[in-house]
């Protein structure tokens, strides 16, 4: 790499029209072949000799044409059956393009989904065939990524976007639907809200709710019940009625699953939509719901349960919480009962103590 880079510099400096000293030590440099194909890391470093030089004939020599030469080349030489470098197959596809030579690059940009079949492939091909305008095949291309990588969340939501920014609603709406029906998807909270997202905009309210109680079924993350309430609140919605009915059956059914800081977060969010949407009243009714803050101890304890002595952390008692709270104030009185009998009886211990030896004095 230095040595290349220093030829290229004194080429510059000393205006030389001959470039065959510069292009000897390239082609010296990728002559020297990785000698396994079982090490991929070999390989990385040894392309981006190949990437250079293409880059030198391009940019210094402006000869496309033996730029995309090189590229071809090192294409030839990648044991693609054991791995592939997406990098190399977009790069030699770009030259083409900027030969205006699309029907080139539409064919290496194929064969690199055959042979590679990486994300950035589709990414780069489809961006490519949206500059040129050419819908239908962006639309055959999201098809193939879709059939290749189904659980790709992204992939879904890049084409449920590109038929809404076409005013393609139904389309977008069909798209959307497959996609939450797979059975195995990498980010599918980002697919729902998108899809949940998109029915808003569109003005369909009781749409975007039955998605909310679809989603529900799936999970009942509190997250997800804030939204819905927050959802029926707005102008779309059925209004602070609905919102107050979803808030508390969240409320509840984490009180259930004893989920005490996601009752925690539920109640802060429902204080702030009742100052935005309520009035006083409705606003006191929530805060008389928020917990107490208070610390506990408890035994750490490793792998294998042996205890590592105590901890202490924070704990949250809600008002609602009835029987809990009179059984654990009930222990506590208990045990400060218990305390002031002990403190009681050490101090008769002490005076029977000072009686005997006043007697033994005299």
């Amino acid at each position: 790499f230095e040595f290349a880079k220093l030829e290229e510099e004194n080429y510059s400096a000393t205006n030389n029209n001959d470039p065959s000293v510069v292009r000897d030590v390239y082609e010296r440099a990728v002559a020297q072949v990785p000698p396994t194909t079982s090490n991929k890391e070999h390989w990385k470093r040894y392309i981006y000799l190949w990437i250079y030089y293409a880059t030198y004939e391009e940019l210094t020599n402006n000869d496309l044409e033996r730029a995309a030469e090189i590229y071809q080349t090192c294409l030839n030489i990648i044991p693609h059956k054991e791995f592939s470098f997406a990098k190399i197959w977009i790069y030699a596809a770009k030259v083409h393009v900027r030969m205006k030579n699309l029907t080139v690059a539409r064919k290496i940009l194929g064969r690199a989904i055959g042979l590679c079949g990486k994300e950035k492939i589709f990414q780069e091909y489809i961006a490519l065939e949206l500059s040129l305008g050419e819908i239908d095949r962006c639309r055959a291309l999201y098809n193939n990524y879709l059939k290749t990588m189904p659980q790709n969340c992204g992939a879904w939501t890049k084409y449920a976007e590109l038929e809404k920014s076409l005013g393609e609603t139904d389309r977008c709406r069909a798209i959307l639907e497959l996609a939450i029906s797979q059975p195995s998807l990498d980010m599918p909270e980002v697919l729902w809200k998108t899809y949940i997202d998109f029915e808003i905009d569109e003005g369909e309210g009781d749409h975007a709710r039955r998605l909310y109680e679809r989603l529900l079924e799936r999970t009942s993350h509190v997250k997800v019940w804030i939204s819905y309430a927050q959802f029926e609140a707005s102008e779309i919605g059925m209004g602070m009625k609905k919102a107050r009915e979803v808030m508390e059956k969240a409320y509840d059914l984490l009180k259930e699953d004893g989920l005490k800081d996601e009752r925690v977060l539920l109640l802060d969010a429902w204080r702030v939509l009742e100052q935005q949407k309520g009035d006083a009243e409705s606003v006191t009714k929530v805060e008389k719901k928020l917990p107490r803050r208070i610390k506990r101890k408890r035994m750490r304890k490793d792998d294998q349960g042996n205890d590592l002595g105590w901890e202490e952390y924070f704990d949250y008692q809600f008002p609602d919480d009835g029987d809990q709270g009179a059984s654990n104030l009930k222990i506590l009185e208990m045990a400060a009962k218990w305390k002031r009998q002990r403190q009681d009886d050490d101090s008769d211990d002490d005076d029977d103590d000072s009686d005997d030896d006043d007697d033994m004095e005299e």
